[in-house]
């Protein structure tokens, strides 16, 4: 607690600031959002307010059913108006003057472009808000984050709201076991055979924003729980901008990278590039009981590591206006990765009276590299005058990865055990095709939006395992058949779609079903084949939302979602680098089917924002890692469909602004799991998730910002629990020379190094592990950004006031 007792100090310096607004201030800026094509009311639409020429939201709110917003409580001063809406692009209004005797500013009828007949938008610059809150979707943007800056999405993710990263990269929405990752609205599984080490790579500056849906679109694939949606950056300011960034910290990590980007009449072209190093240390320690009717006896292991990482990240993209109705958009965009490591590992054997008998050493090195290359093609045609749009997409993908490591294990005693050394090289090609077809128009030119398509997903994965034993007599390596392997997988899964989403008087319904049949096969070459009988699955959705008294807002959500078994769980090759802890996939797992409801409840205020969501989930064939112990003492762990799980959840999520410079958000979730299992009594668990967040981000005198984050998370699973210490983070910005030039310092985790530690039970053993690595670190980076655009002038015709 003491640890905390800064952040309370602030908080209360927070709210004693807060009773310090000006109650005299009565300036008032209003107007009307409509669309450009038909002059349609577009209902709420996203209106931020700044002041002057500060890069800090001063405020945000939404026009109403009829496309009306009105923002008060302002004192004298100028401010701009950025209006944006999803499909259509940023509208900006400069120079909007409140004088004493000209306090209501009416802009009349804001007039929004849709994004595919806009060819000169309008490019004065604005700072979106950092977490934006919607009935549907929680936006982070990231370019707003402070500590954001010279890092990679693993990075950034780690304070997105109601997103967790696990000590191995992998990123999962609060009680959501299944979360994909998308890049650009498109499935990131499809381009590498390690998500984990995609995002390590891709800087933070290539990204725009990221998307968290906890009820996605029919439109999505309907894998997973939940969707994380990575959105990258476009470029599509008029002119030429771009920005070099360099960023180093004390434990070792660097990271640069450049983008640019050019926009001419009808035509765009973007590209970037990053290089990163990373150093990763630390250090673990696991206790395991082994109970058996006629003896116990223990297994302690003790672990430290050493990681050296590097990697680059290139992309090249080009966007053009073919006619005001038609658009083609192209990227590319490789990843290389490489890792050296070195780790050591003690293992005690303990007798029934805790007495060591044996001791062995094991000494691993692992050299790894990876490549991937994936290419994006989508074109867009406008059909009509009054909203329709068709959109065709190609993604080709290619990835390849390289895994040597060597085991070298003696025993300290007793001295009669032999030694062994043992290599694996394991080689994984993964290569992919997605199509999609999509279209969308309104029915009735109303606020009604029909949308319907067709996807293709073909993956074909191999996997090459070679494990080799040294013969000490002979002096030569031998292959050992009984590990070596080939892995051969096939995924083909067509798809279709249909949804209407229909908006009036405050009301929002959208309803939707996707049918996807899938087709599986994969074999080993040890002559094992298994061909997954084709299945067709149906996922349906609804929602329905309820916008009143202009601030508050109403919605509940159904959708059925599944966990499809992929290659990592299926593949049945044995891992034995720790030989007292064996584990392998399952082939004869069975896809997990989820039925989620949600309910949630937005108020919304000139300075804050709060939305209550409850949740609840059941799933079937509940996919999960489950581990069982022989009389030998050895541990083996694989997945199976454990049974049934019921999630019901509530979660706080909420945005606070005391001043127009100080900006706090938090989100809080209890999760209540119950498993239900057939397969062991042990899995039969239920218990508490916690898992929280509270950032804070201020915009300070002389064109500095700061901002902090705290983390925590508490997890059950299917047989036992993970803990999660407190992380933190904070970091500081200045501005230079017109905001082209910043420098930024961070920290994270100051108060101590990141501490994980899990609690695992079954029908004859209970193991506790503990680790902590060195996060830890303190960075500094600098950001140049430079921009020769062309600026387009709005002009707002006098209106009557309302």
């Amino acid at each position: 607690m003491k640890r905390l007792s800064p952040l309370v100090l602030a908080f209360a310096f927070l709210s004693f600031m807060s009773f310090s607004v000006n109650a005299a201030e009565k300036g008032i800026i209003r107007g009307k959002v409509i669309e450009e094509v038909g002059a349609l009311p577009i209902p709420y639409a996203a209106v931020s307010l700044y002041e002057g020429t500060n890069e800090q939201t001063l405020s945000i709110t939404q026009s109403d059913e009829n496309g009306f917003f009105k923002i008060g409580n302002l004192k004298v001063g100028t401010y701009r108006v950025k209006v944006s809406y999803v499909g259509y692009t940023n509208l900006f209004v400069n120079e909007i003057i409140i004088t004493e005797k000209d306090f209501d500013k009416n802009l009349g009828n804001l007039k929004l472009a849709s994004e595919q007949s806009n060819l000169n938008e309008v490019v004065i610059t604005a700072q979106k808000p950092l977490v934006e809150f919607g009935a549907d979707v929680i936006t982070y943007n990231v370019g707003s984050s402070v500590l954001a800056e010279g890092s990679t999405a693993t990075d950034v993710l780690k304070n997105v709201p109601m997103v967790q990263v696990d000590i191995d990269g992998n990123a999962t929405i609060s009680g959501k076991r299944s979360t994909r990752v998308f890049i650009d609205g498109k499935p990131s599984d499809y381009m590498t055979s390690n998500i984990a080490d995609l995002l390590n790579v891709l800087p933070s500056d290539a990204i725009e924003k990221i998307e968290v849906m906890t009820n996605p679109p029919s439109k999505y694939s309907g894998d997973g729980e939940g969707i994380l949606n990575i959105v990258m950056k476009k470029g599509f300011k008029v002119g030429f901008n771009g920005n070099i960034g360099i960023n180093a910290g004390l434990q070792g990590n660097t990271n640069t990278n450049a983008f640019a980007s050019y926009r001419g009449k009808n035509f765009n072209i973007n590209g970037g590039g990053a290089y990163r190093q990373n150093i990763g240390k630390g250090n673990s320690e696991s206790y395991r009981t082994n109970i058996f009717p006629d003896t116990t006896f223990y297994y302690n292991q003790f672990n430290n590591n050493r990681n050296e990482n590097e990697g680059g990240n290139f992309r090249v993209g080009f966007d053009w206006d073919i006619t005001p109705k038609q658009s083609l958009r192209l990227s590319t965009n490789y990843n290389v990765n490489s890792t050296n490591s070195l780790s050591g590992n003690d293992f005690y054997y303990l007798n029934e009276e805790q007495i060591a008998t044996r001791l062995r050493n094991q000494q691993n090195l692992g050299d790894g590299n990876s490549n991937n290359f994936v290419f994006n093609a989508d074109y867009n045609l406008q059909t009509d005058t009054i909203g329709g749009k068709m959109t065709i997409g190609v993604t080709i993908n290619t990835n390849s990865n390289n895994d040597f490591r060597s085991y070298n294990r003696t025993y300290a005693f007793p001295v009669n055990l032999n030694p062994s050394l043992q290599q694996n090289d394991n080689q994984t090609g993964n290569d992919g095709l997605t199509f999609n077809l999509d279209y969308d128009k309104p029915v009735f030119k109303k606020r009604d939006q029909l949308e319907f398509g067709l996807a293709y997903n073909y993956r074909k994965n191999d996997n090459d395992l070679l494990v080799q034993n040294f013969n000490y007599q002979t002096q030569e390596y031998i292959t050992n058949q009984k590990l070596t392997n080939k892995f051969f997988y096939n995924e083909n899964i067509l798809s279709g779609y249909a949804s209407y989403n229909y908006r009036k008087g405050g009301w929002g319904l959208k309803g939707g079903v996707r049918a996807e049949y899938t087709n599986v096969n994969f074999d080993l070459s040890t002559g094992s084949s298994y061909n997954v009988k084709p299945y067709l699955s149906a996922f349906p959705s609804v929602s329905i939302n309820r916008f009143f008294k202009k601030r508050y807002n109403f919605g509940t959500t159904y959708s059925v979602r599944i966990n499809r078994p992929r290659e990592n769980t299926l593949n049945p090759q044995v891992n034995n680098a720790d030989t007292l802890n064996i584990s392998y996939g399952n082939p004869d797992l069975s896809p997990s089917y989820t039925h989620q409801m949600d309910v949630s409840f937005g108020a919304f205020g000139l300075k804050w924002s709060f939305t209550p969501r409850i949740s609840y989930s059941t799933s079937s064939g509940v996919i999960e890692r489950y581990r069982i112990v022989n009389p030998n003492g050895i541990s083996e762990s694989t997945f199976d469909n454990v049974g049934t799980n019921q999630s019901f959840a509530l979660m706080l999520i909420g945005n606070f602004r005391p001043t127009n410079k100080i900006s706090t958000n938090g989100n809080f979730s209890v999760i209540q799991s119950k498993y239900s299992s057939s397969l062991n009594s042990s899995l039969n668990r239920d218990g508490l998730s916690l898992r929280g967040s509270l950032g804070i981000s201020m915009q300070l005198p002389y064109k500095t910002a700061f901002e902090s984050n705290l983390n925590y998370a508490n997890n059950i699973t299917a047989q036992g629990r993970n803990k999660g210490s407190v992380n933190s983070s904070f970091g500081a910005r200045k501005s230079f020379f017109k905001n082209t030039l910043s420098v930024r310092i961070s920290t994270q985790d100051p108060f101590g190094r990141k501490n994980n530690n899990s609690f695992n039970q079954g029908l004859n053993f209970i193991s506790q592990s503990y680790s902590t690595n060195n996060s830890s670190n303190v960075n500094f980076s600098l950001n140049y950004r430079f921009t020769k655009v062309k600026v387009n002038k709005v002009v707002i015709p006098p209106a009557p006031k309302q």
